[in-house]
């Protein structure tokens, strides 16, 4: 987020300062607002005046607007609270913290049923934003080393996604000198399908994007059905243009409660996969993950190789220093409540999304989009009546 800087001679003194009146009898004066105070304070009166002020925010718990984990066991917490101090770049200092984030990329990939090999292409990421943005970057210095070696222009790259993609997508278009090709939504149709998404591809789209889990309306893309559709168009064209699913929601349901649901690395052109952990991975924000089909997808050009306190460190990220923290908390999950664990929270979920969306039609006025069949997520309209028509 940009801030806009504060203009401190414009402010009133109320504006300026903040005046605890509660804590009297340990400050003295009044606290400024956006310069450094002078003197020190009790960590007693510092906590409860920044306590206080954060209660302003909205609860968590009770934000029923959110994708976001708000709740974790007290032993997660407790995991959680004793390694926030823990680099998650500095893999030579903490390496079990390294060997932790890859379990966690190996269990998540055969998860994803990618190719079984010995270990798995992956990385944690601060959210699955980060990590749609990483596989995009692949998907685009893949497509430029195709062209270069048939000695095509490599100056018009083009990425074919639905309009209800998420904002990072968008950025990721614009931050790398990608041309966005948005398939619109039309009439019940509220995201992509196989068919307008190949009117939109040429010989410059680097991939395709599908959704699991649209935020538009909580329903899964046709990622088989897109795929089928890219075999026959890379088949007859000679291209190769593959398929990131973006399972930021998803990619952490359909495993577990959809399993029959072919979407995932079973799927030819699906080249690569990110998620979010702190959405239905149940882990406190933010972390995410990037899995990548086989070694092959990620262009070693990609990945950096840094002298990081006094050891090799090969590092694929947007980000560089951030706790670890986040990455025990995945692992702490996938141990406690294993498969099952997970398909239960999931299943809860679900019936509670079904039944919301089976008793809102019932109120006269509204009708559905989507049930909450998928993520536990649904959308509903008011009805047209004949004015509207």
């Amino acid at each position: 987020m940009v801030h806009q800087k504060i203009n401190l001679d414009r402010l009133s003194p109320e504006e300026a300062l903040i005046t605890p009146t509660y804590a009297s009898r340990a400050l003295t004066s009044a606290v400024p607002k956006y310069e450094i105070p002078e003197g020190e304070m009790p960590p007693a009166v510092a906590y409860n005046l920044i306590r206080d002020e954060l209660a302003l925010d909205g609860n968590s718990r009770l934000n029923l607007a959110t994708f976001v984990t708000t709740w974790m066991e007290p032993e997660a917490k407790q995991l959680m609270a004793e390694t926030f101090d823990k680099n998650m770049i500095d893999k030579d200092e903490y390496p079990q913290t390294a060997e932790i984030e890859l379990r966690c990329v190996n269990m998540i990939a055969r998860l994803w049923n990618a190719p079984e090999s010995e270990a798995a292409t992956g990385c944690s990421t601060i959210g699955s934003s980060e990590a749609a943005m990483l596989g995009g970057m692949a998907l685009k210095w893949q497509w430029r080393k195709r062209r270069q070696k048939e000695g095509k222009p490599t100056d018009k790259p083009n990425l074919v996604m639905g309009i209800n993609v998420q904002v990072c997508w968008e950025k990721f278009c614009r931050y790398w000198e990608v041309e966005p090709r948005f398939v619109p939504m039309e009439g019940n149709r509220f995201h992509l399908n196989a068919t307008e998404a190949i009117k939109l591809i040429d010989e410059n789209t680097i991939g395709v994007i599908a959704i699991m889990g649209s935020t538009f309306d909580g329903s899964y893309e046709p990622v088989q059905e897109i795929n089928d559709a890219l075999e026959k168009l890379n088949r007859e064209t000679g291209w190769q243009v593959p398929l990131h699913v973006d399972g930021a929601s998803g990619g952490f349901i359909a495993p577990f409660l959809d399993p029959d649901l072919v979407w995932d690395f079973r799927l030819k052109w699906v080249k690569s996969i990110n998620a979010s952990g702190h959405k239905y991975g149940l882990v406190y924000p933010g972390v995410g993950w990037i899995i990548w089909r086989d070694r092959q997808e990620l262009p070693e050009e990609l990945i950096f190789h840094c002298n990081y306190l006094g050891g090799d460190l090969p590092n694929f990220a947007l980000n560089f220093s951030r706790p670890g923290n986040q990455v025990v908390a995945q692992y702490y999950n996938f141990l406690r409540l294993g498969k099952e664990g997970y398909r239960q929270i999931h299943q809860a979920c679900r019936d509670t999304a079904l039944y919301l969306s089976g008793e809102i039609p019932k109120m006269g006025p509204f009708e559905l989009i989507t049930d909450g069949s998928t993520i536990p997520v649904f959308a509903w309209k008011l009805k047209e009546t004949i004015s509207d028509q």
